[in-house]
């Protein structure tokens, strides 16, 4: 994964009503802590940081320039506004290139499944997400899984998933990820209670 160059300023002023001053200035307020130091309260450019999670994904790497010094970081933790979904804090992590760290990485379904669908079937996706182990600059911004080829009844379980090179995930091989569901059939009861409905609405639409 390429490393995003982002520009930080430290902040002096702690609590929420210095946090809300910053986001109101155009900055997010952050954290930058890690291999035992304690925690630095700094600030982002907003539309800055907007792009780098866009181009990186949830495990993007950080070439984090603060106070004269690049760190490299990654966004640990992103708290988003309920509503506008905007960033309103995030944590940076320090971390080494050589030390294995460990990352949720959301596993995509790619590919369509056409069999599936002129059975009138459904993929339905079980796992979303995987927690990974790896070096920084390994951490994918997500895990691809092909379901072209799928037919209804296919099963895709973690062993069938191929993990980038130096990715590991500790996930018992037998948990499935997707299903190749057949389609839903309705129930007698439920079918002949609606055929009844519709009868005794039509009774009484031809008697009005």
């Amino acid at each position: 994964m390429a490393e995003i160059r982002l520009a930080a300023e430290a902040r002096a002023e702690r609590g929420s009503a210095a946090s809300r001053r910053t986001r109101h200035s155009g900055r997010v307020p952050g954290v930058l802590y890690g291999h035992g130091s304690g925690p630095v309260a700094l600030s982002v450019d907003a539309r800055e940081l907007r792009a780098a999670l866009a181009a990186g994904g949830p495990n993007a790497l950080f070439d984090l320039a603060l106070g004269g010094d690049v760190h490299l970081a990654i966004a640990r933790e992103v708290q988003q506004h309920p509503v506008r979904r905007t960033v309103a804090h995030i944590d940076f992590q320090l971390v080494a290139r050589d030390e294995l760290v460990h990352g949720d990485v959301p596993v995509e379904l790619v590919g369509e499944p056409v069999e599936v669908n002129r059975g009138g079937g459904t993929v339905e996706h079980v796992v979303v997400s995987l927690s990974v182990r790896a070096k920084p600059a390994d951490l994918p911004a997500a895990i691809e899984l092909d379901i072209s080829g799928l037919q209804i009844g296919d099963t895709v379980r973690f062993g069938d998933v191929r993990l980038p090179r130096g990715v590991s995930c500790e996930l018992d091989p037998d948990t499935v990820i997707a299903v190749a569901a057949p389609p839903r059939v309705e129930a007698p009861e439920a079918a002949a209670s609606t055929e009844t409905a519709g009868e005794a609405a039509g009774g009484e639409s031809a008697e009005g």
